[in-house]
């Protein structure tokens, strides 16, 4: 199943060498800094005596503030020149909200930090791959994308295992200043690329508009009516329902039962699939570019049903970490791709980063509301129901991909969709 229409071809410029090390430097940093966050905030806020409650709480306004950015963070990129300082604004504010729960881990500034760092995924991320697609062009975006998601993971494998060895040998609070320190480098990185390499129009999805003004933009409502965008970010939607349920539950468990080793734990089920993703990312890259996006999108969905079953069978950490092995498939397929389908479905509309933004928000609901959803279900039915559950939602993601997603590798936008 393909979609054939004309391709849209890219400017021609070739960025430096320079700047492409430094976007090597700013992936590894800023997901260094990132990982400081998520399952370790709740090993630090748990060890400050907070209850699972106080703590979900306090996560969940800092996912409705991610979702809230996410449209207007997309907006933003697609507007605005300097990606870079965007970009910045985001790690900076990583940095001070991480120095913020440190600091004073009461209950409304931990809330507010923990807000402040949910709407940088609006720009922050999405950021980095608008500059990505300025710097390379759609034509070399998968490999970009790859080399790309081995730094993130490469960042987050060395950031968990330093934050695992300091909550262990130190204090939990040690893993949270040490995010903030990673801040730094992470500035040096992202001023270390020219911004003169990062061509405007190929950054927001318009390759052929080489001016300084504002490229011509199809109008947002026509992303709406995007089909296949609707079905992909509808199956990262129930992607998201399941998968973003495991490693909370099982970490927030951890939290009270495991004691002093807890974030050691977390820590060996977050480094098993980040190790994963760096040694088989560039791989993905280059294969979505010669199989075509489609196979790898249904080996990284399928990936995760069957991680799900094999969770409901496990109860010892090291074979849950043996499990994750499946989760670095699934985050390898899914890292490199996200982006790319989403540059392949906008290419020459001027809306790549507001598709990312709606994508961003459809799956950032999944995730939202999966914990919830989930803690029900094993409250009510017990843990096997709560993984069966899980496992026939992925299986339902699996099968929508199969039957509706089509190749998108050489699609491009409708010209009669063109206009403000």
């Amino acid at each position: 199943m393909t979609i054939t229409t004309a391709q849209t071809l890219d400017a021609s410029g070739i960025p430096s060498g320079q700047s492409l090390r430094a976007l090597d430097g700013v992936n590894f940093f800023v997901a260094g800094a990132l990982a400081g966050f998520g399952p370790f905030v709740a090993v630090v806020l748990g060890a400050q005596g907070w209850s699972q409650e106080r703590i979900g709480i306090a996560l969940s306004a800092g996912g409705i503030a991610g979702l809230l950015a996410q449209l207007p963070g997309g907006e933003l990129l697609d507007v605005v020149r300097s990606k870079r300082l965007l970009v910045a604004a985001g790690t900076v504010m990583v940095g001070g909200g991480a120095l913020i729960i440190a600091l004073w881990p009461e209950f409304i500034p931990v809330s507010a930090a923990l807000m402040l760092q949910g709407i940088t995924g609006g720009f922050l991320g999405p950021g980095i791959a608008s500059i990505s697609l300025g710097l390379v062009g759609h034509h070399m975006l998968s490999e970009r994308l790859g080399r790309n998601q081995r730094f993130k993971s490469t960042g987050n494998l060395v950031a968990a295992g330093i934050f695992g060895f300091l909550g262990y040998f130190l204090s939990n609070r040690d893993i949270l200043l040490t995010t903030a320190i990673l801040v730094l480098p992470a500035l040096i990185a992202l001023a270390r690329i020219r911004a003169g390499d990062i061509h405007f129009g190929r950054s927001c999805g318009a390759p052929d508009h080489h001016l300084s003004t504002q490229p011509p933009r199809v109008r947002r409502r026509s992303l709406w009516k995007n089909r296949y965008l609707l079905i992909f970010a509808g199956s990262l939607f129930l992607f998201q329902i399941v998968d973003a349920s495991i490693l909370p539950l099982i970490g927030g468990n951890l939290v009270h039962s495991g004691g002093r080793g807890s974030a050691l734990i977390i820590s060996g089920l977050v480094i098993v699939p980040q190790i994963v993703v760096a040694l088989g990312a560039p791989w993905a890259g280059r294969q979505a570019k010669t199989w075509g996006r489609r196979p790898l999108l249904i080996i990284g969905f399928g990936a995760l049903p069957i991680r799900v079953l094999l969770f409901a069978l496990i109860t010892n950490p090291a074979l849950l970490a043996t499990a994750q092995i499946l989760d670095g498939v699934s985050g390898t397929v899914l890292g490199v791709l996200q982006a790319l389908i989403i540059a392949d479905l906008t290419n020459g509309t001027g809306r790549f980063n507001l598709a990312q933004g709606f994508v961003g928000v459809v799956s950032g609901i999944g995730a939202s509301i999966s914990t919830t959803l989930f803690g029900l279900v094993t409250q009510s039915f017990g843990g096997a129901a709560g993984f069966l559950v899980m496992a026939l939602i992925g299986s339902v993601a699996v099968v929508i991909v199969w039957l509706f997603m089509p190749e998108t590798k050489h699609a491009t936008r409708d010209p009669a969709q063109h206009g403000q």
